[in-house]
């Protein structure tokens, strides 16, 4: 919508994986070079670990656009959750071969003859495990056997991990312990510091802009690598917001206002340092409030306290203030159910994987379009409900009877 307006040839900060965008930090180099130099010397496994949103993907995608692909079968499995016998079957299905046996030893096998074929023909293996922090242990322990396919000199299959840095945690596992020992190659992506993120934002333009332009104040640029904690996603999905503000009040460079018009919109106005001195007062202030409902409903045993706590779950909880309402609420590990509140039924923390259709469904026990509007109503922050932030705070109003 906005690409006249900016003299722009496409959308600079999609935040789809498109390798044409592509932006090779120090880090993202020495992914890259790990990918490559694992695959074409035959080291076996390849190990890639970055945070959410740091380019994986991407690195991945720009791996595959640049392979040759003559001389090697690329297997790209982007759905990791799966089975040991399922993952054979969808390799066989990658390589055109039909099971002659339903049988996992006999698959083994059969796969094993397959990729010596390979092997005389010329052709190099790769399964590219993608998110692989999903995948269940028992299918990543059964999938070592893997590596054992073997000649004399070299692997007959790659196996590239690109996984969360949970990953590492489930590879610690005692049961992993001879997965982990089998990881010949091993790439970390960190977010981007401040010059590589104005790097990043500056790459991105020059690759969608007819012409050199600043569309960026100094100031605003600033904000958003501060705000966006070097996460390039993130950096994506504030750039874009602030291009459609700016297109729609007209103007032809972004400010620090509509900056933080953005933040604002997407609940992340407030340094990330200061969360938890504001998290330390609350506590003080909820501590004092507790001991003194507790001391008013000791002292007057015959009269009801405002102050009542109620517990959501059978786990242990602890007690906070709810930010709209000044009430004493119960937290639990999922829902923040308030007591004595006649506009909210309860808050809650966004968490990574987290969706608003969820949510809502978790507190109300149904979602539909009246619910998501009744909620988009109290929070006016949301404004897409496919994209909620995580960290915020999600208030869920009481549901009135029609």
């Amino acid at each position: 919508m906005y690409l006249n307006f900016f003299n722009l040839k496409k959308e600079p900060f999609q935040i789809t994986p498109d390798p044409s965008f592509l932006f090779l930090s120090p880090g993202h180099k020495e992914a890259l070079a790990s990918i490559i130099y694992g695959v074409e010397k035959k080291k076996g496994f390849v190990l890639i670990v970055g945070a959410v949103g740091v380019g994986k993907t991407t690195i991945l995608r720009a791996y595959l656009e640049n392979a040759e692909k003559t001389s090697l079968k690329i297997i790209y499995l982007f759905n990791s959750n799966v089975s040991y016998h399922n993952l054979l079957r969808f390799i066989f299905r990658e390589l055109g071969l039909k099971p002659e046996s339903d049988d996992v030893s006999e698959m083994v096998n059969q796969l094993h003859r397959a990729l010596i074929n390979e092997y005389k023909e010329g052709r190099n293996v790769l399964l590219l495990i993608d998110e692989a922090q999903n995948m269940p242990a028992d299918t990543l322990e059964n999938l070592r056997m893997l590596s054992n396919l073997e000649t004399a000199t070299e692997k007959l299959i790659q196996i590239v991990f690109s996984a969360q840095p949970e990953f590492e945690k489930t590879l610690a596992l005692e049961e992993l312990k001879q997965l982990k020992q089998r990881i010949a190659v091993k790439a970390v992506i960190a977010p981007l510091n401040r010059d590589e993120a104005l790097l990043y934002i500056h790459h991105r333009l020059k690759k969608a802009a007819d012409k050199e332009s600043i569309i960026f104040s100094p100031g605003a640029l600033k904000e958003i690598v501060r705000s966006s904690k070097g996460i390039p996603r993130v950096i994506n999905v504030l750039c874009d917001n602030c291009l459609i503000s700016a297109f729609g009040y007209g103007r032809k460079k972004v400010g620090l206002g509509v900056v933080k018009e953005i933040l604002h919109d997407f609940g992340m106005e407030r340094p990330f340092y200061m969360r938890w001195h504001l998290n330390l007062i609350l506590g003080i202030l909820l501590a004092i409030g507790v001991c003194l409902g507790v001391y008013q409903k000791m002292a007057l045993p015959g009269k009801n306290s405002n102050l009542v706590l109620r517990p959501v779950k059978s786990q242990p909880s602890k007690v906070e203030v709810a930010p709209v309402t000044g009430k004493i609420v119960e937290v639990t590990d999922k829902v923040v159910e308030v007591a004595g509140s006649d506009t909210a039924l309860a808050s809650r923390v966004v968490e990574r994987g987290d969706t608003l259709a969820r949510l809502i469904k978790e507190v109300y026990g149904r979602v539909d379009s009246r619910l998501i509007r009744l909620v988009k109503k109290a929070n006016p922050g949301i404004n897409n409900e496919n994209l909620i932030i995580e960290g915020g705070r999600i208030v869920f109003p009481v549901r009135k009877s029609n």
